[in-house]
């Protein structure tokens, strides 16, 4: 089994991975799909989706999963790394004609181990609160279409609410509901409530409490996914625009925004501490804007296609303090408030972290490694850390955690190649001899460590370290870490792979000055404008202009597009469109299932 791809497996399936914490595996056993097995034909079919809810049952099996696959939805007990999926047996299954369920989601505060409430969006606009455990269909809303008549494409419960949801539509719209109250049988007027730029929040105006009671018009074209911030009291919203908004919820007022290097946006998550956003979308990469700045501070570049989810671990995402305690010396005032992780499925609220001390004599922040993690169109998973050398760029490190490359920006190398500087390596390796993997392990230097050349440079990733004289962790020299894609933006399209891109879109077409390529991909003239206008600001910072994110992690897991990534306390649950859900143990929990680890139990029909 190659678990760790090379360039004559690149079409390979991988079945395992290897990270700093040990080895992921997936367990084929406990695969989750329509009961024959059988794969999907996907095509012209809404986006295989997953969600979970954990019922507090006193057997320690208490959780649910709902997927929908074509115009079925499923809802089985999941099993996890504990025991084999039993696919002839989902408490409730459902097949839907005319319209296909395209979104879910439960509500964590009303689930026991008799009732769940579960709200389904369909694509011809339609919302369905179900009990698939009590087996009942108790309301439908917009039945009539009067509200909207376009695809649903993102349900959630309002955070701490047991009635209150919100829906999103293709038609870039968005609506609040509440359970309790009708949707009446004449479409609703509006009355203003709050306008801004390219947004505005309308009442539902009626003599008697019915649905919506609000209508947020967002951006242009599909609003494609939403997300509340773990308080609950900011909404990100990833438009088909290209543009992230970040929402006061309850004052609906704009917080902030970013527009994506081109074409839509299509997913969005948030940190556990709510510090920071991920987004992803057309431009294939995953883009990290700080919400306390209002700004980009990183790129990742390492799907060849359109990603089609981001999410954040939180069990892998850590604060570790320093010793003695790090002070941050003239940062932002965000900085000195205390940030908050989780370390399971709860809200982050859990374990409170210093970040606003530091001993002069002791120049050593504290450890901060987010992990995020992002799937896409090319079938390719992929894991990120974001870590303390791209979000204080500003401040001295003792040693590195991740696989960052941030370009340095002294001369380049006598021979005209490209080097690599890594992370908080501030000068180049002026011999350049080969040009290709020098790799500079000075951890001191007269340049800081966010300020970047004019041109990008190759940034391959480590296959050499020098143990003496490392910044890099020696366990992550053992992961493979040569086996990264390589991000070519200034070199030759013949240099690249020739399986780069699916659509023509990849990173090596697009240079900081492709001005005309990017008003080629916009499809109005106010969206070829905004491109002109954003591109080098602050919403649409140039390639060189931030540091650029190497995957720790990039496999091709599965045969079709990839839409599904859900990290859970125990495994990682990825789906693809063909309708198979997978579970990958984390390292060191593989060995709960090995009871059904014989042949016996072994689906057939597998998807690797």
């Amino acid at each position: 089994m190659a678990a760790e791809g090379g360039g004559k497996e690149m079409n390979e399936i991988k079945t395992q991975f290897t990270t700093r914490e040990g080895v992921y595996k997936l367990l084929t056993h406990s695969e989750y799909s329509r009961p024959n097995r059988v794969p999907f034909n996907s095509q012209g079919s809404n986006p295989v989706k997953v969600s979970f809810v954990n019922v507090n049952d006193q057997s320690g099996n208490g959780d649910r999963i709902c997927f929908n696959v074509g115009r079925e939805l499923y809802f089985y007990i999941y099993k996890g790394v504990r025991k084999a999926a039993d696919l002839s047996k989902p408490i409730d299954k459902r097949i839907y004609k005319g319209t296909q369920p395209t979104c879910h989601d439960f509500n964590p505060l009303t689930a026991t181990a008799e009732s769940v409430s579960l709200l389904v969006g369909f694509s011809a606009g339609q919302v369905q609160l179900i009990d698939p455990i009590k087996k009942e269909t108790s309301k439908l809303f917009n039945e009539e279409r009067l509200i909207d008549k376009s695809r649903v494409t993102c349900v959630r419960w309002v955070p701490g609410s047991e009635s209150l949801f919100l829906v999103s539509h293709s038609s870039g719209s968005m609506y609040l509901y509440n359970v309790e109250n009708t949707c009446g049988t004449t479409a609703p007027h509006y009355q203003l409530l709050k306008q801004g730029e390219n947004y505005a929040v309308h009442t539902c105006k009626s003599k008697s409490a019915r649905n919506p009671l609000l209508r947020w018009t967002v951006g242009e074209g599909a609003l494609n996914e939403f997300a509340f911030s773990p308080d609950g009291k900011f909404l990100a919203c990833a438009s088909q625009d290209g543009f992230l908004r970040v929402f006061g919820f309850d004052a609906a007022e704009l917080h902030g925004t970013m527009k994506s290097y081109f074409g839509g946006l299509l997913c969005v998550c948030w940190s556990p501490d709510g510090r920071y956003i991920v987004a992803g979308g057309e431009d294939d990469l995953v883009t990290v804007w700080s919400f306390s700045d209002c700004r980009v501070i990183a790129r990742g570049h390492g799907h060849k296609s359109w990603v089609s989810v981001v999410a954040f671990d939180h069990c892998t995402t850590s604060v570790e303090d320093g010793d003695p305690p790090a002070e941050f010396s003239g940062s932002d005032e965000d900085f000195h408030e205390q940030i908050h992780f989780g370390t399971g499925r709860d809200r982050a609220n859990s374990t409170q972290s210093r970040l606003s001390k530091r001993n002069s004599t002791d120049s050593r922040p504290v450890s901060v490694t987010y992990r995020f993690g992002s799937v896409g169109q090319d079938t390719q998973l992929c894991l990120w850390d974001l870590t303390e050398d791209i979000l204080f760029p500003h401040l001295p490190l003792s040693r590195t955690r991740t696989h960052t490359n941030v370009m340095s920006a002294t001369s380049p190398p006598s021979t005209g190649q490209n080097t690599t500087t890594v992370s908080t390596t501030t000068t180049s390796n002026p011999s350049g001899t080969n040009g290709k993997d020098n790799v500079s392990n000075s951890s001191s230097g007269g340049n800081p460590a966010n300020s970047l050349p004019s041109s990008l440079p190759r940034s391959n990733s480590l296959p050499h370290s020098n143990p003496g004289n490392s910044i890099m962790d020696s366990s992550f020299i053992a992961t493979g870490v040569s086996k990264f894609a390589t991000l070519s933006l200034h070199e030759s399209r013949k240099e690249r792979h020739e399986k780069d891109h699916k659509r023509n879109h990849s990173m090596g077409h697009i240079s900081s000055k492709s001005s005309d390529k990017l008003n080629q991909l916009s499809s109005s003239r106010t969206a070829k404008a905004d491109v002109a206008k954003t591109l080098g600001t602050t919403l649409c910072p140039r390639m060189e202009e931030v540091p650029l994110l190497e995957p720790l992690v990039c496999k091709k897991i599965a045969h079709e597009r990839l839409t599904v990534l859900i990290f859970l306390e125990d495994c990682l649950v990825t789906a693809c469109q063909e309708g198979f859900v997978c579970t990958w143990a984390r390292p060191g929990k593989v060995g709960l299932l090995s009871s059904q680890n014989n042949p016996a139990n072994s689906p057939s029909g597998t998807v690797v």
